[in-house]
């Protein structure tokens, strides 16, 4: 065997991977090595198969949609959905399904917030987004464009202080109204038998108009060093410190705002992550664990100094009956794992042949979330004792049956109780969506999440009508029927399957980190749409968002959502295609220049870089963040316009050499940056990008994952 493996139960494992395990995952859990490798031995031995016969069945449907579409009207939807039904791809849907899943954790159960997903490979951003479960809301305003303009550059300015000082005091008035009189006009606070007292000037005080909303403080009644307030099930902590400088300039003292935002996050190990081989999954792994036993931490060098980011402490204050009110200082991880159809080289089964990805992470993630959850665990994330699964690129109930029978196997191998491993189910692929509450069925004990991925859905939206004609340009995608009836039809199941009390029903990503005032103008709608919990790109922008789930009581909207008609399966069987394409020759080439651009930027920093997700400069310069998910909508979206001739492989050439240039210029204040328009053919990344587009065809599902793998390999091993 290669010195760099060692055999474990007739499993050639990476050395590195094994240590870990043995050495860092393992001391402490009461679970032995020999225990856990023989596992993942009869676990490899007894799933792959299924694991095969199931992405062999993707194939087979998608070769039946093609062959469909090809012979067929694609407006048919009747012809359509009996195809669909005559495959198996669309199963009978139960009427009766009630989601059982008991004793989840009140961040998922009850309370609605913002979600942050996070590349767990990089330890300072996992550190941020666990932190994240506090944030000011004066720093997130003042130092953004959510007032409407960005701050001037040099010192504070006392001018916009004062704008964010008005927008947070009207926070509180919506949020917390007093009694009598309005927050702007607070002058000072006592607390007096564990009730609030706001002065207001003219000897006049009030307290809260629902004295159950102020739930606790900081230092003494009578000179309170913080005000703890809760509504809608979130905290707002008003922070009081005279000397402070904006504190010294408020006549009550105010000089924070403190909001809680981030209330979970996904620990990410799969499309915001480029891990292709061993030493990347070790990585991965390793800070998940520091997670978990709470002792990841990193160094931080800012403006020529260094300091130590650590996970944040609980916040404590006294409550209003004396008592001491402890609240989490950090965000409820989940964590997501890798889908069914990626394989890893960190451990080769007994034929030499690479692992599925997914059945490393199970093990290798649970056991380390032992330290939490186990026996002797802090029960510092999960105080329910879960361990929180979020399983993307699922197809259909038999893969989440097949998803759901490896967490129970994990549990058993691990001795933890059944249905300790939770699971949330991402709706982002179309035989998920039809059949969203068949594969709710399928885990209903234990589901705790499901989310539209509008990204994702739509990449494979394109694929699995690559056949019927050319699509919709990407900018008018979002205004498709589908759409609309997919982000409908996913809050309709997960009510009518009973997930209020016990699940999130989730809604994808705010894509543009700088653009917090276009997110604090449109993304309320998440909430009013139904969303316990939606995406957001940043610690700051989960600050930002929580404001709106102070602004809508989803609890309400679920009511009256209750009461409405429900979306209708042939909704979602629209094809978003058009017969007779009269797109002029300019918006064929711009839809192709803003492609490929996308493209180009966001693989040369996968490939060159290993950076999984980041902010990409759009061709105008916006800059969006990027992940796999936006990189399959925009292959598969030049693959469709070739396949049916609306641009042609000279065409995409010639732009992806243009483009190149552009990205090369985007990326010139990089240092370590290797250009790819002087030598195209000799880049890495740009041969990426090309294959992506050119085999996005031929590639399962639509995925990107084979060739960013392989080029990313490829870079790795030319140093």
């Amino acid at each position: 065997m290669d010195a760099a493996r060692v055999d474990r139960h007739g499993l050639a494992v990476d050395a590195g991977l094994a240590r870990l395990v043995e050495d860092e995952v393992l001391p402490g859990t009461g679970v032995t090595a020999d225990q856990l490798w023989q596992g993942l031995a009869d676990l490899v031995a007894e799933c792959t198969p299924t694991n095969r016969r199931l992405l062999t069945r993707r194939d087979q449907l998608q070769a039946a949609l093609d062959d469909w579409y090809r012979d067929n009207d694609p407006t048919d939807v009747a012809g359509h959905r009996a195809l669909l039904e005559d495959l198996d791809y669309l199963v009978e849907q139960p009427t009766d399904v009630q989601v059982t899943t008991a004793d989840v954790d009140r961040e998922i159960a009850t309370v609605a917030g913002p979600q942050l997903v996070v590349p767990v490979d990089n330890a300072r951003y996992a550190l941020n987004a666990a932190n994240a479960r506090w944030g000011s809301l004066y720093d997130a305003l003042y130092g953004t464009d959510a007032l409407g303009d960005l701050p001037p550059p040099g010192p504070y300015d006392p001018e916009r202080g004062a704008r964010v000082v008005a927008w947070a005091r009207d926070l509180l008035d919506r949020s917390v109204p007093l009694a009598a009189g309005s927050w702007h006009d607070a002058t000072g606070f006592t607390v007096v038998d564990g009730r609030l007292e706001v002065a207001l000037g003219d000897d006049a005080n009030s307290g809260t108009s629902d004295p159950e909303a102020f739930v606790g403080h900081r230092g003494p009644g009578d000179a309170p060093t913080a005000l703890l307030l809760v509504h809608h099930g979130l905290h707002l902590e008003v922070v009081l410190d005279p000397e402070h400088p904006v504190g010294a300039n408020d006549p009550a003292g105010v000089s924070d705002v403190v909001l809680e935002s981030a209330v979970t996050t996904i620990a990410d190990v799969e499309d915001s992550v480029a891990a292709v081989d061993a030493a990347d999954k070790v990585g991965v792994y390793r800070n998940w664990l520091g997670l978990m036993r709470g002792d990841l931490t990193t160094e931080v060098h800012k403006d020529g100094g260094s300091f130590t980011r650590r996970l944040a402490e609980d916040r404590r204050f006294t409550a209003p009956d004396g008592g001491e009110l402890v609240l989490p200082g950090r965000s409820l991880l989940l964590v997501r794992h890798v889908g069914i159809h990626m394989t890893t080289d960190a451990v080769l089964d007994a034929d030499g042949a690479e692992v599925f990805e997914g059945l490393l992470d199970a093990v290798v993630l649970t056991a380390a979330a032992l330290h939490d959850v186990g026996a002797q665990g802090r029960r510092a994330n999960s105080r329910a004792g879960r361990v929180h699964v979020v399983k993307p690129k699922l197809h259909g109930p038999e893969e989440v049956a097949f998803a759901v029978d490896v967490l129970a196997r994990v549990e058993r191998m691990l001795g933890l109780a059944p249905r300790t491993v939770t699971i949330g189910i991402m709706d982002e692929e179309r035989r998920t969506t039809l059949n969203l509450a068949a594969c709710i069925a399928e885990a209903a004990d234990r589901v705790v999440f499901v989310n539209t991925g509008f990204l994702d859905r739509t990449g494979d939206e394109i694929h699995s009508v690559m056949a019927a004609g050319p699509v919709v340009p990407k900018g008018a995608m979002k205004q498709q029927g589908w759409i609309d009836a997919y982000e409908r039809w996913n809050v309709d199941v997960a009510l009518a399957t009973g997930m209020r009390g016990r699940a999130q029903v989730g809604k994808g990503m705010w894509a543009a980190p700088q653009r917090m005032a276009a997110m604090l103008a449109e993304k309320s709608g998440h909430p009013r749409a139904g969303a316990t919990t939606a995406w957001v790109p940043s610690p700051t922008a989960a600050t930002l968002h929580a404001t709106h789930y102070h602004d809508v009581d989803v609890a309400a909207v679920h009511d009256e959502l209750a009461g409405r008609t429900p979306a209708r399966l042939e909704e979602l069987l629209v094809a978003p295609v058009v017969d007779d394409p009269d797109w002029t020759p300019q918006q064929r080439n711009d839809e192709l220049r803003n492609n490929l651009q996308g493209i180009l930027g966001y693989v040369v920093r996968w490939v060159e870089s290993g950076v999984g997700c980041s902010t990409v400069p759009d061709i105008d310069d916006v800059g969006l963040m990027e992940d796999r998910a936006t990189l399959r909508i925009s292959s598969q979206h030049v693959a469709n316009w070739l396949l049916h001739g609306v641009v042609d492989q000279d065409q995409v050439e010639q732009v992806l050499r243009e483009m190149a240039a552009v990205v090369d210029e985007q990326n010139a204040d990089d240092p370590g940056y290797r250009p790819m328009a002087p030598d195209p053919d000799a880049s890495v990344a740009f041969r990426a990008a090309r294959d992506l587009v050119l085999q996005g065809r031929e590639r399962p599902n639509g995925y990107t994952e084979s060739v960013l793998t392989a080029r990313r390999r490829e870079a790795k091993a030319a140093g």
